[in-house]
């Protein structure tokens, strides 16, 4: 690209981004595709935020039609994460929510994890009309972040569960032999050419015993709802592994136990109900009722830590936990959605007991997992990365 053409496209470049208003200073754009992307842009950025009745310059306005024209619009001229920024903004800057229960809406938007957070914070409302249709948008994104996630989680899950039950004492038929002789290169005899391998590596018998038993407790509160996403695909797909015994609650001020449904985890997200208050008090105790073998449990409690319930209780119930064997985890959020907003005090609270709290994208929490289940520091390991 010439010195020329360069400064033309970054001129170009800012003119979309600023705005009419500054075309005093980038020039005018010149082929109908720009004008065309500039007019999207404009419906949306050149409206004041709030719920699209003040625009300053141009706005989508309540019509249905038009909104699925510029929908249509931004997937023609926009690559797909810039049109699921686009449609959050939207939603956010020009009230559009609303528009969401109509069924040609949502054929027209891009599916992604916070659109279905919108969908599930309307499910109550929604008409019957929009219910399938809602259903299908919910349905695609989940089964993409199971193909992005489920392999990752049963590889890592699978590997610590058979690393926890190795044994120094195998039978023959049990011995790992490539651990084996690396656990005992030290007695390398070159005169034989061989490993004396005073140290066996092996693992115990395999069987179809529940070895660990998982509670997940999940924060329904609005600020949590890509959080509710991902661990409801999560929880689905550790309860298809016959290792593990998993269990899924939600919460705001009242406990929902959703275990009943992971076999879909589009069932599960349609039994959630984002907004209202937080009770982890009770969700604890509630979760607390579902460990029958502390020492073979993992707790994870997925919250912003914003307690409107007992405080005293809430963290005396996390402390009874660890006292019992129980290792606890408490995730800030577990999305992609950057630093989480969280009750600082409470935070700090936990981790005086032993207990970090942090957030964890989904990409990495198989790893967490792993890593909980072995009894690792998992404080050490959030400190990793």
């Amino acid at each position: 690209m010439t010195t020329e053409s360069g400064d033309t496209e970054r001129l170009r470049r800012w003119r979309l981004a600023l705005g009419e208003a500054a075309e005093d200073s980038t020039g005018s754009l010149s082929s109908a595709d720009d004008n065309a992307m500039d007019a999207a842009l404009a419906a949306l950025y050149d409206t004041a935020p709030g719920d699209g009745t003040a625009p300053r310059t141009a706005g989508l306005g309540a019509s249905a039609p038009r909104v699925a024209r510029w929908l249509g619009d931004i997937r023609t001229y926009f690559p797909t994460s810039v049109v699921q920024v686009m449609q959050r903004d939207a939603v956010d800057r020009l009230g559009l929510t609303r528009l969401l229960l109509e069924p040609e809406m949502l054929e027209a938007v891009e599916p992604d994890v916070h659109l279905v957070g919108t969908l599930l914070s309307l499910n109550r409302v929604m008409p019957e009309t929009t219910k399938a249709t809602a259903r299908t948008v919910v349905e695609k994104v989940v089964r993409e972040i199971e193909e992005r996630i489920a392999q990752h989680t049963r590889t890592a899950v699978t590997g610590a569960l058979d690393r926890s039950s190795r044994t120094s004492n195998p039978k023959l038929r049990d011995i790992d032999w490539d651990r084996t002789i690396r656990a005992n290169l030290a007695h390398y005899l070159p005169e034989h050419r061989t490993v004396v391998p005073e140290k066996l590596v092996g693992y115990g018998r395999r069987s179809q015993a529940v070895k660990r038993d998982v509670v997940l407790a999940v924060d329904q509160s609005g600020s949590m709802a890509s959080s509710v996403v991902y661990a409801s695909v999560f929880a689905a797909v550790l309860a298809s592994m016959r290792a593990l015994r998993t269990s899924l609650v939600v919460f705001d001020t009242a406990v929902v136990d959703l275990t009943d449904k992971l076999t879909d985890p589009v069932d599960v997200l349609f039994g959630t109900q984002l907004g209202g208050g937080t009770d982890i008090n009770r969700a604890i105790a509630y979760s607390r009722s579902l460990i029958t073998r502390p020492a073979d449990s993992l707790f994870v409690l997925i919250s912003d830590l914003y307690e409107g319930g007992i405080r005293a209780e809430m963290l005396s119930r996390i402390r009874e936990m660890l006292a019992a064997g129980v290792q606890v985890v408490v995730l800030l959020a577990l999305s992609d959605d950057g630093a989480p907003s969280f009750d600082r005090d409470n935070a700090a609270a936990l981790a005086e007991l032993g207990v970090p709290a942090f957030a964890c994208t989904p990409d990495r929490f198989p790893e967490l997992l792993a890593v909980a289940l072995e009894r690792g520091d998992i404080g050490r390991w959030s400190q990793t990365g």
